[in-house]
């Protein structure tokens, strides 16, 4: 069956659906396509227009149609087999698949759902949900498979650990009694480290000396991580390799936090956090009483930043400086407390090559087309500057 996983309202997961689509996000060890690909052999995306040349579409006379907000579950994977051509399936209005040839939903025969499965409504459920996803991906990734042996200088508390090879975990404390912990190929755990499950760091990752990490945390591949953080998700390909605090935050790729950057996720007077949505152009309840940083890709942050409870920070945005920033700082923004400027995009693309060639990746062409159509889609943010 040809699978296609397309995308519902992307406003609503900017600014991380800016530049990649939806079935992109990592939630537990795997992305949303990825955890689709142990089912399906041949999954494609249907996503935003200025997104389609990279992320290109595979259409067939007959395709299996599936929402990219929808994670799978074994009894969600019985009823998506069982639809025939000409059927949709949705869920208290919500529609979550369908077969049929075109993206069309028109005179189709609709099946109501009765599964269980897990549906990203939002950013924030992207964390609210990664305790869940580590332990249904790390029994998938781990069937059947055995863990290379962990060095005897560790100190072992449970025994759901998985570690691949080229791994290096050096006397540091492991705690699986929690949640299981996944350690990816040719990662490296320095001294010192704490690590609590669950968790999981993908190929090529670090822990800095010393880091402590609380469960329901991802590192995304060729990332590094230090200091203390806290049921978090990093993409890929960032950062924040210092002390500092992070926590209940999602960060794109390519970002870095600086040294002793640090970021609030609980107000002082204990309400639930209001996170800014650009779908509906508001700052809105998240109904959660721990909610952090939003960092969209390419965004930087200097050294001793401190970043307010439910911030969110857009595209290829650099914070520097003393107090606290507003807690919505647009695309392309430059500045801090004191104030912002607009990050001028042709210096802003320089630094994202030179940032790529680090782990060396040439930058590609589409990617500086998708981040000159973010720069033009934001204008509208930065127009007090």
């Amino acid at each position: 069956m040809n699978v296609i996983l397309f995308d519902v309202d992307p406003a609503n997961y900017y600014p991380l659906s800016y530049t990649r689509p939806i079935s992109y996000f990592r939630i537990g060890i795997l992305t949303i396509i990825e955890k689709w690909q142990n089912y399906y052999k041949n999954v494609s995306v249907e996503t935003q227009s200025y997104l389609n040349h990279k992320y290109k579409i595979n259409k067939e006379k007959d395709n299996l149609w599936i929402n990219s907000k929808i994670l799978p579950s074994d009894e969600l994977l019985i009823e998506i087999k069982n639809l025939r051509r000409g059927e949709l399936l949705e869920k208290n209005g919500d529609v979550i698949a369908f077969r049929n040839k075109l993206f069309d939903v028109k005179k189709l025969n609709c099946i109501e759902s009765n599964a269980n499965f897990i549906s990203i409504e939002n950013i924030c459920d992207l964390f609210t949900y990664n305790d869940i996803e580590i332990k249904n991906d790390f029994k998938i990734l781990t069937r059947k498979r055995k863990s290379t042996k962990i060095d005897s200088s560790n100190t072992i508390i449970g025994e759901n650990i998985f570690v691949e090879e080229g791994a290096s975990i050096s006397c540091s404390i492991l705690n699986s009694k929690q949640g299981p912990i996944y350690i990816g190929k040719n990662c490296q755990v320095m001294e010192g480290s704490i690590i609590r499950g669950p968790f999981a760091m993908l190929n090529n990752s670090v822990l800095k000396i010393g880091s402590k990490i609380y469960g329901a945390t991802t590192l995304g591949p060729y990332s590094k991580l230090g200091g203390e953080v806290n049921n978090s998700i990093l993409f890929g390909y960032s950062s924040k390799a210092h002390d500092g605090f992070l926590g209940n935050s999602v960060i794109g790729e390519w970002c870095n936090l600086g040294a002793d950057t640090n970021t609030s996720n609980l107000k002082n007077n204990y309400d639930d956090v209001r996170l800014w949505n650009y779908k509906l152009q508001s700052f809105q309840n998240t109904n959660l009483q721990f909610c952090g940083l939003i960092m969209g890709d390419h965004s930087k942050s200097s050294i001793n930043t401190m970043f307010n409870t439910g911030t969110v920070v857009g595209v290829n945005t650099n914070v520097y400086g003393s107090g606290f920033p507003r807690n919505f700082i647009p695309s392309f923004s430059w500045g801090g407390a004191s104030g912002f400027k607009i990050y001028d995009i042709e210096k802003a693309l320089l630094v994202a090559e030179k940032v790529c060639l680090r782990r060396n990746i040439k930058i590609s062409d589409l990617d500086k087309k998708i981040l000159y159509e973010v720069f033009n889609m934001t204008k509208c943010y930065r127009s007090s500057y």
